[in-house]
């Protein structure tokens, strides 16, 4: 019988020592997915740094735009936290991919290699500006940002792209800072039906 690795190599506090909201936070995203995803856990030890990264996670993430889905941002992350090797976020965002897009293969598929994946010239176009952003920041140019307008993202969603790719570049490095592991969990998510 093997043991779950800790959460995090910084302290873990227990629940009932958070503040309200985020005990409240961690509360529903248990129940509506049967576990405390790991992330959660590991940036609980600062409270005000978790409330503050969860605030712009989901002014980021949890929206639709008639140029960026929740599936294209889930997407870009996947593709970025690849290019950054961070296990856990291409993990955890990876089964939100598959949820969100409804498609089994995507979010893998986009993590080995996202420029062999079957994405349609847009998400090809974001995601290739996104992992320039991620692995060579002073690489992207005005022409790239113009390149994103041209496909129908609106400057909001142009925007939106790069926001996504710095939040989760600071995720990234903090997953690998802490040793955060990917739950268990994540894998069979989007593959298996719910029980």
């Amino acid at each position: 019988m093997t043991s779950s690795p800790p959460a995090s190599r910084f302290p873990v506090p227990p629940r009932d020592e958070l503040p309200a909201d985020l005990r409240e936070r961690f509360d529903d995203v248990e129940e509506r997915s049967g576990f405390l995803p790991n992330v959660f856990a590991a940036l609980s030890w600062r409270p005000a740094e978790a409330a503050a990264f969860f605030a712009l996670h989901d002014a980021l993430m949890d929206k639709e735009t008639p140029g960026l889905s929740k599936a294209d941002r889930e997407l870009i992350v996947v593709a970025t936290s690849a290019a950054n090797d961070c296990l856990y976020c291409v993990v955890a965002h990876g089964a939100i991919a598959r949820i969100r897009s409804r498609d089994p293969y995507l979010a893998d598929q986009v993590a080995v290699d996202w420029r062999k994946a079957p994405l349609p010239p847009r998400m090809r176009a974001v995601l290739e500006v996104a992992v320039r952003l991620a692995v060579e920041p002073v690489a992207v140019t005005a022409a790239d940002l113009a390149g994103l307008r041209d496909h129908d993202l609106t400057e909001d969603d142009v925007w939106d792209v790069g926001a996504i790719v710095s939040l989760f570049a600071l995720s990234n490095r903090l997953a690998h800072w802490a040793a955060i592991p990917p739950n268990e969990e994540f894998y069979l998510m989007g593959r298996l039906a719910r029980e």
